[in-house]
């Protein structure tokens, strides 16, 4: 299960972000990128949007990943929707968050200016759990115990 899972992240590029403020929730449609292994979310936004001041402020949030852009309408009971909840945080280290920023760029070339912005921030969500929907029925819910090192 956890490889279809990484499978589909990898698949995609595109997730809404969902983050919290006063018990208020916020979704934001993103571009992302992901880790080799498929257990760490990168994306770039600005400091001065609402999202990251929301995160900062609470660093839980939550991402969905679908496939409903692979499926004509005749297909929709095979659409596959993927919750991934986990821990976001500002790319701290200099290095690491210029390397993130070039792959997104080639990756995403029409973040560039988004990414070159002085108030950019890349940020990363650390994954604590997956909730894979596979159509109407079928549902698989996986914790960071649940998987491989």
């Amino acid at each position: 299960m956890i490889e279809r899972i990484k499978r589909l992240i990898r698949r995609n590029d595109m997730c809404v972000l969902a983050t919290c403020h006063k018990g208020q929730p916020h979704c934001s449609l993103m571009a992302y990128l992901a880790d080799e292994k498929a257990v760490t979310i990168y994306m770039a936004t600005r400091k001065e949007t609402s999202k990251y001041k929301y995160l900062v402020e609470n660093p839980r949030v939550s991402l969905l990943i679908d496939t409903r852009t692979e499926k004509d309408l005749k297909k929709r009971a095979e659409i596959q929707a993927l919750t991934i909840s986990g821990i976001c945080t500002p790319v701290a280290e200099p290095a690491k968050a210029d390397l993130v920023r070039r792959q997104i760029v080639e990756h995403h070339p029409h973040l560039g200016a988004l990414v070159e912005h002085p108030d950019a921030a890349i940020i990363e969500v650390h994954i604590e759990s997956f909730l894979l929907l596979d159509g109407a029925m079928s549902a698989y819910h996986v914790t960071q115990s649940d998987m491989p090192p």
